[in-house]
């Protein structure tokens, strides 16, 4: 935005200085003419003719008062120029930081030293949100190479495919669709994620009262013949709800519930999906055994294409990467919060706390 040019802050300040300092000499000159020169005698002679009379004061006093004015106008316009530079010191220090930040260094700290005021509020609040800035946009830059890396995937194999299709027009045709079907299912499966993704974070969405045991339930009916296959017992308890999107506190619980199943014990392994309203919130929990967790892998479960060494499958289910990503992505757009803890024995409990569903929405 282009603006007309004016006066520095720092000028501003000094006349305002300046004139604070010129007003108070004026009226500390008028008390003197008020109080002192009124009751002096206004006579060319004087009080018998050896005290001053006020016609001499004045002539006298005038000239000297003149100067005092001007000394304190000068005064009060060098010394507010001064004050308002140190004061202002720290602002332009701000202002520079935000120029650097401004041509996209996004590194760069204020770090202001001192006790704390105003101004040095500004600055750590300025430097906090740069250190968010800079991680959200570093976020983003993984995020969109790892989802191009992955999207890539699918489209060099079935350039590969039908390269092979056309220099062998003898191969079987009906495999190679099969192929090209499978391929096509997993990139639309992935770019579906990553739009459920650019969704969540976005928390655009109307919220109503949904309830949370009849998604879990709903998420373990679904699920049911997969852990049978698997041979996980899926157990769902308790009762709970809250306020945001059905379609999306579906997905995450679907999520969890199949990130429970898919990563757990060869056979005869265990899910348990239990809601709850306590201190205020609505919990799910879900709790599933499987192998030992190393608690630095932890932490990355919730990265967009973070799978684990320990995680990543080769079947039908593996996945995408993108699971535990969209139910950070989800319960963050409720206002909620995600806790991961691996258990002693193996596995992994995920928690999370949404806000209770407000009184007399439907």
């Amino acid at each position: 935005m282009r603006r007309p040019p004016g006066l520095s802050v720092r000028l501003k300040l000094a006349l305002s200085y300046a004139g604070f300092l010129a007003v108070a000499g004026a009226l500390l000159l008028a008390v003197v003419w008020a109080y002192l020169l009124r009751y002096v005698p206004d006579n060319s002679q004087g009080l018998l003719g050896i005290s001053p009379n006020r016609y001499l004061l004045v002539h006298t006093f005038a000239p000297a008062a003149a100067a005092a004015m001007g000394f304190l106008l000068v005064f009060g316009l060098a010394g507010g120029w001064i004050l308002a530079g140190r004061m202002l010191a720290p602002l332009t220090r701000i202002t520079a930081a935000a120029r650097t930040a401004g041509t996209g260094s996004l590194s760069h700290r204020i770090r202001m030293e001192g006790r704390r005021d105003e101004f040095r509020e500004l600055a750590d609040t300025f430097d906090t949100m740069l250190g968010q800035l800079e991680a959200h946009v570093a976020e983003q830059q993984r995020f969109a190479a790892n989802a191009s890396h992955e999207l890539r995937t699918p489209l060099a194999i079935s350039r590969t495919l039908l390269d092979v299709a056309r220099k062998d027009p003898t191969r079987d045709r009906a495999e190679l669709i099969e192929r090209l079907h499978a391929v096509n299912t997993r990139a639309i499966e992935l770019t579906d994620a990553l739009l459920l993704l650019s969704r969540g974070d976005r928390g655009h969405f109307a919220r109503e009262s949904v309830d949370l045991s009849l998604l879990a339930e709903e998420a373990a009916e679904t699920l049911l013949p997969l852990a049978e296959q698997r041979r996980i017992t899926l157990d769902v308890t308790g009762a709970a709800r809250t306020s945001g999107s059905p379609e999306l506190l579906l997905r995450m619980v679907t999520n969890l519930v199949q990130n429970a199943v898919v990563h757990n014990l060869p056979a005869d392994g265990t899910v348990v999906v239990h809601t709850e309203e306590r201190d205020g919130a609505s919990v799910l929990r879900v709790e599933n055994t499987g192998p030992p967790l190393p608690p630095e892998l932890v932490p990355t479960l919730t990265e967009p294409f973070q799978r684990g060494t320990a995680r990543v499958r080769g079947d039908e289910h593996a996945g995408v990467g993108l699971g535990l990503a969209i139910v950070h992505s989800v319960v963050r757009a409720h206002d909620g919060t995600l806790a991961l803890t691996p258990r002693p024995a193996g596995g992994l409990t995920v928690t999370v706390r949404l806000p209770r569903a407000q009184p007399g929405r439907a």
